[in-house]
């Protein structure tokens, strides 16, 4: 049996247990495939990190990334909770204020601002759904077509179907037939709050196609949602609240910087302890 160090660590929050969660292991380079995703299947959090050796020489650290169910070659907030728990236990980047993760996707520059750290969204493909596939979704998110203002697949590692619908409270009030939606789609759905609210748009993510009915607070979505809607129907520069359904706080800062879109949010570490396998 081998020890670890390990980390939980709270996402897109600065009060522990109001963002998401993901566990991360350290120095992980000596467990296999299986021992990973028994781990990730274990903790049965959203995602859980394995923090390893970087292969590639502009990295400072490369990462593998399970949910319960698999791998994924990049999600949003285990790149902030990675960076965040590999910094706290003194990792030192290349580049000062600059981290370099290397994970299946590439390379993602983490910009590192005080408590604050954001991702450099990866690239992505915006393709059309039609109306035949788009019909069964809105059935079981129990949604009327005239409140969906734009729908396409989006897809930055994870692949997600997106949905603008008309307004925050329309978000707020859905109750999916997650049964349904597990043999449909991953689907994030984002609208505006009235003018003056604390945050700009509301954000909800329901996953069942990988185990999880709702994931509380989502980078890879929010990279998506920014670099689809920026410029068009979105400003360039935004925040947005997810997690409310389910008793969390979490918020997830957008931003344009040329063609970069930079999605950032504040981590707080939860639990610090050794991991034996």
């Amino acid at each position: 049996m081998t020890g670890f160090a390990f980390t939980q660590v709270d996402v897109f929050t600065d009060t522990p247990l109001l963002g998401n969660p993901v566990a991360v292991v350290h120095g992980a380079d000596g467990l296999d495939d299986a021992q990973m995703q028994s781990f990730a299947r274990w903790t049965n959090l959203s995602e859980t990190t394995f923090l390893l050796t970087p292969t590639s020489p502009d990295a400072d650290y490369r990462v593998r990334i399970f949910t319960p169910g698999g791998e994924l070659p990049f999600a949003g907030h285990p790149t902030l909770g990675t960076c965040h728990a590999w910094l706290e236990r003194g990792g030192v980047p290349k580049t000062p204020g600059r981290v370099v993760q290397q994970c299946g996707m590439g390379p993602v520059t983490i910009r590192v601002d005080g408590a604050r750290a954001a991702f450099a969204a990866p690239p992505m493909r915006i393709e059309p759904i039609d109306e035949a596939a788009l019909a069964p979704v809105l059935a079981a998110l129990g949604l009327p077509r005239d409140s969906v203002q734009a729908a396409s697949w989006l897809d930055n590692g994870p692949k997600w179907l997106g949905l603008l619908l008309d307004d925050a409270a329309t978000v707020l009030a859905l109750e999916p037939d997650h049964a349904a939606l597990k043999r449909l789609a991953k689907v994030g759905v984002i609208a505006p709050h009235p003018r003056g609210a604390e945050c700009d748009f509301e954000v909800r993510a329901f996953a069942a196609p990988i185990g999880i009915p709702e994931d509380p607070v989502t980078g890879s979505l929010n990279a998506s949602f920014a670099q689809w809607l920026m410029g068009s129907r979105l400003a360039r520069r935004y925040v947005v609240s997810q997690g409310t359904r389910l008793a969390r706080s979490g918020r997830v800062f957008l931003e344009q910087d040329g063609d970069t879109v930079w999605v950032g949010g504040h981590s707080v570490s939860c639990v610090r302890g050794e991991l034996s396998l």
